[in-house]
């Protein structure tokens, strides 16, 4: 017998489950004897380590002072905004803005994206500009819409308080404060930004009662009808690639970087669906502000055009097939604990 994809192997068992009228994914993929459940099911599971790139481990040193560098306003050219003036960890690692702002109440040109999970993610950015997260700190320091204090100034505020040389020979003992230094410590910290579990990870590790049945609908749609899978797979919900989705606008995204391809031409990455429900409004440019008109889009909102994705179609949802979707989104947010403003060097 031919293998099937995951995906297939979803489709398959949402069809059979859709047929039998059935609520429970679990119960009816048991019955499929060609689809094991592990297989589909491990296509959603947590992995048990953060990853860390061999140029940059991860250390409690590091971690503390990219903790420090992260909430402090004085890397900027105002003295008035921080890395977390705009990835709020009370907002989602957002702003809960449509635009972000920075530098003198400038409004940005899109949406804040979450650094949530962004351990994972490479590259970064709704164009997919900086290439790992060290190169993504960079960038929002000397921008001059942004933080507007270029890189040199950076380093000599940095190293003008003294309260931040231990912090460093701590995590990089044989190294200078630099601008790469600078960028390490607070991708280090970064990397400890991780969605806990929710509802839907302790539906998959076997609670059939974590989730509504309305929710475990939703999941058999976001596999199959609604196409959701396609591009937010796996346990992030995120393929970390660049699609158009139809969005209005004359915003390039991707296809700046990489003009002359077409499929890239107002392709913008696929965010994280994890704590989706917490981090209103969505898309690159927050102009859909919840939930319900997310799914009015992908259903029938989108712009035809040469560069839209082939995964957008019309999905003639019903009204409940759309509640269904919107209660499964809701299980993908874990209660994650308070972050604590650290005391800043002096």
């Amino acid at each position: 017998m031919r293998k099937l994809s995951t995906y297939a192997c979803v489709l398959a068992v949402v069809a059979t489950a859709t047929l039998a009228g059935a609520t429970s994914l679990r119960a009816q993929a048991a019955k499929t004897a060609a689809i094991p459940l592990a297989q589909l099911m491990a296509a959603y599971q947590r992995p048990h380590d953060v990853p860390s790139p061999a140029g940059n481990p991860t250390t409690a040193a590091k971690v503390a002072l990219g903790k420090a560098l992260f909430f402090d306003p004085r890397l900027s050219g105002s003295g008035a905004i921080s890395c977390a003036s705009c990835h709020n960890p009370s907002l989602g690692w957002q702003d809960s803005l449509a635009r972000g702002v920075g530098n003198a109440g400038s409004k940005l040109g899109r949406h804040t994206p979450t650094i949530l999970n962004a351990a994972w993610v490479e590259p970064l950015f709704w164009d997919g500009r900086a290439a790992t997260l060290e190169d993504q700190a960079k960038g929002p320091l000397a921008a001059p819409a942004e933080m507007n204090m270029p890189h040199g100034d950076v380093v000599r505020v940095v190293r003008s308080i003294p309260g931040y040389a231990p912090a460093f020979q701590a995590a990089f003992p044989r190294e200078e404060v630099t601008i790469d230094t600078i960028a390490k410590a607070i991708a280090a910290y970064e990397r400890t930004v991780v969605s806990g579990e929710a509802p839907f990870d302790r539906w998959i590790a076997g609670d059939e009662g974590a989730i509504s049945p309305a929710a475990k609908r939703g999941f058999m749609l976001y596999n199959a009808k609604a196409r959701c899978a396609s591009c937010h797979s796996g346990w992030r919900m995120t393929d970390d690639g660049f699609h158009d989705i139809g969005l209005a606008g004359d915003d390039p995204g991707r296809g700046k970087l990489v003009p002359g391809l077409v499929i890239l031409d107002h392709a913008f990455k696929t965010p994280t669906l994890r704590n989706i429900a917490e981090r209103a409004p969505y898309m690159h440019d927050g102009s859909l502000g919840t939930l319900e008109a997310v799914v009015d889009h992908y259903d029938h909102g989108f712009q035809a055009r040469p560069s839209l994705s082939a995964e957008i179609k019309p999905l003639h949802l019903t009204d409940q097939d759309k509640s269904d979707l919107v209660a499964f989104l809701h299980t993908l947010s874990s209660r994650d604990g308070d972050v604590a403003v650290p005391t800043l060097p002096r």
